[in-house]
């Protein structure tokens, strides 16, 4: 199936996939060639790519996104996100104090609003986190 990645910064990935599992705001779902049609909500998470069917799961792209989007036609699948990193893109000492700059910030917040926003960056940078400790644990070749 065809996969095309898009944030605001433009197109990330433009390629052929096998499965795709992407974080929604139902949970995790993973996506196949001849997947039904759907719209759905993507939220922040690890978005992940196996390009072929016999892939390794270390062979998997992997990608931090930010929340967006998701429309699946069963040959093509479109993710619209607000940011979208790549592994290699993240600096772990620096997501961990991004991420308890935002833990500080939302322990601080007096409104609800204020409590919503912090819980946001709170998830984004969790995610940017955990993605920068897969990678340092995950073996290569």
């Amino acid at each position: 199936m065809k996969l095309q990645l898009v944030s605001l910064t433009g197109l990330t990935y433009d390629d052929d996939a096998y499965e795709v599992i992407i974080p929604t705001a139902e949970g995790e779902i993973a996506v196949y060639p001849g997947h039904m049609p759907l719209v759905s909500l993507a939220v922040p998470g690890l978005l992940t790519i196996r390009k072929e069917r016999g892939d390794s799961d270390k062979s998997r792209d992997q990608y931090a996104i930010a929340g967006g989007v998701v429309e699946i036609d069963g040959e093509n699948v479109r993710i619209l996100v607000d940011e979208v990193e790549k592994p290699d893109d993240i600096v772990e000492a620096e997501a961990k104090v991004a991420f308890e700059r935002a833990q500080k910030l939302k322990s601080e917040a007096t409104s609800q609003v204020e409590i919503e926003k912090a819980q946001a960056l709170v998830d984004r940078h969790a995610v940017r986190l955990h993605i920068a400790e897969l990678r340092r644990h995950r073996p290569r070749g």
